[in-house]
């Protein structure tokens, strides 16, 4: 979708439905932040949005809706989220193409 700061996998878009589903009570969508954390500097954050913000960046794909937190946007422009299972773990993955490197343990990135 051209012109929108994330790009959703299918993978990732069932996911968040699931996840909204599971929760039990109304939600908006789900809201991706950047936090100052880790050995890089930067780790996301993801949680449950009970309301809109006024500058919440909006994506809406694939039957979901996700809000990029404003101070997150310059970070994430261009980034995937997708959800990945694998044998050890699983969870949401973002393939965001400003990195410029990450920490040993992949909790942290820095742009």
């Amino acid at each position: 979708m051209a012109g929108q700061a994330m790009t959703i996998t299918d993978a990732a878009a069932e996911r968040v439905k699931a996840l909204l589903d599971k929760r039990g009570k109304p939600s908006v969508g789900v809201r991706i932040g950047v936090k100052t954390k880790g050995c890089s500097g930067l780790s996301y954050s993801l949680e449950y949005a009970d309301e809109q913000n006024r500058f919440d960046e909006v994506i809406e794909d694939k039957g979901v809706r996700v809000l990029v937190d404003p101070k997150a946007v310059m970070f994430i422009i261009g980034t995937e989220m997708d959800y990945v299972e694998e044998r050890m773990q699983s969870g949401f993955v973002f393939r965001n193409p400003n990195e410029k490197g990450r920490c040993g343990c992949g909790e942290s990135f820095h742009v």
